[in-house]
């Protein structure tokens, strides 16, 4: 006779488990603890089988007619459901989560990127927590969008970076084949306005010396100062190794730069003498500015911990208007450009690849002409901070 819920709901357990049938061979197993799990108990090429369709209640009398159904028309079809079963169960424990994509998107990919380890943290900060122990397969371009609007009610542009790091990370994954497809397409990014924040002659100075006052790791300060000098990018300043520098030289090597030149930056004296502080904290370690961190005590600073330095001390330093590591490099430029330098040199001094034709015809080294543009810029800055100016009276020609 077939069951009914209330007979099923009134199932009490025995000292050993025991099975009701309800008809073609689904049945009701209690367990002694009380545990009611539906089964079907069928014969498949003659031999006798049993496999677990789910648990009452969460599996209703009715669910359980339906998995049943679908099983025995797979077993009247030469399909074993129990086996299929058994295999899905075995692949899903095998499937990656998403901590398990992570780790293998950095080791096939993300560690041979200059952004690698800064890409990975956007990850483990936001994404990680919220994801590590879920199958990679089973995130849904939903979870990414709730994830994205969290993030991004705190830090609109973090947001944005993020999103681009799981488009490439899930991209990675239907590549190896780990998921069928990407969840993160067909998300929109928010488009950003560029950054125009240049420090003022006032803030230079605030920076400046607010820099000694501020209770931040020495060698931070110099890379921002370095930065400010040399008009380079955060990270290019943060990497620096003591193999780099030659002279009044510093060879940045292609795999270190974002357009993939090597780029020769001229060190004039206040860059050298901010290398040469940097030499007592470095501690005859590899990186001109050498991480405080007892635990990473061989790696270099980190750009994050540059911005959160600034975030920290701007308005101990004076400063009342927000600004990042980036945009002293901005500042550098813009001042390039208010002293005479010409745009093609200005570019050059940053690292900037020419466009056009000029980037397949023209292949100038223009080292004199950087070297120039940067000791006019030192020198524009000694006058704005109030120091002595280097070579007083030489005359350089900027054009």
């Amino acid at each position: 006779m077939a069951l009914t819920d209330l007979q099923v709901k009134r199932l009490v357990p025995r000292e050993s488990r025991f099975e009701v049938l309800d008809g073609k061979g689904l049945a009701v197993r209690v367990a002694p603890t009380g545990t009611k799990t539906w089964i079907f108990r069928y014969l498949f090429e003659g031999t006798p089988r049993r496999m677990s369709l789910g648990k009452y209640p969460s599996m209703t009398l009715a669910e359980a007619r339906e998995a049943h159904g679908k099983a025995l028309a797979d077993v009247e079809r030469g399909i074993d459901p129990g086996a299929v079963a058994t295999d899905a169960k075995r692949a899903r424990k095998a499937a990656p989560t998403f901590h398990d994509l992570l780790e293998e998107f950095w080791t096939r990919e993300l560690k041979a990127t200059k952004s690698g380890p800064e890409r990975k943290r956007l990850v483990e900060k936001d994404a990680l927590p919220a994801w590590r122990t879920r199958k990679a397969k089973d995130i849904t371009r939903r979870d990414i969008v709730v994830l994205m609007d969290e993030v991004r009610d705190r830090a609109p542009i973090t947001a944005n970076r993020l999103l681009g790091v799981l488009a490439r990370m899930f991209n990675f994954a239907a590549e190896r084949g780990i998921i069928e497809n990407s969840p993160a397409t067909h998300i929109r990014r928010p488009s950003e306005a560029p950054r125009v924040r240049v420090l003022t002659d006032d803030e230079l100075r605030c920076f400046w010396f607010g820099l000694d006052k501020a209770d931040m790791y020495p060698a931070t300060r110099l890379v921002l100062r370095m930065i400010l000098l040399t008009g380079q990018r955060p990270g290019e300043v943060t990497g620096m190794t003591w193999g780099e520098v030659e002279g009044e030289w510093w060879n940045i090597p292609a795999t270190r730069m974002k357009g993939g030149q090597a780029h020769r930056v001229p060190l004039t004296p206040l860059s050298l003498e901010v290398i040469e502080q940097a030499r007592r904290y470095s501690g005859g370690r590899p990186f001109v500015f050498a991480s405080s961190q007892q635990a990473t005590r061989s790696a270099s600073i980190t750009v994050h911990s540059l911005s959160r330095g600034v975030l920290r001390h701007r308005v101990e330093m004076g400063i009342t208007e927000h600004y990042t590591p980036h945009d002293l490099r901005r500042t550098c430029r813009t001042r390039l450009a208010e002293i005479g330098v010409d745009d093609v040199v200005a570019e050059k001094v940053l690292g900037h690849q020419l466009q056009g034709i000029l980037k397949v015809y023209n292949r100038h080294s223009y080292d004199t002409e950087k070297r120039a543009a940067l000791l006019a810029w030192e020198n524009r800055l000694r006058r704005i901070l109030g120091l002595e100016i280097e070579g007083a009276g030489k005359v350089i020609n900027l054009r």
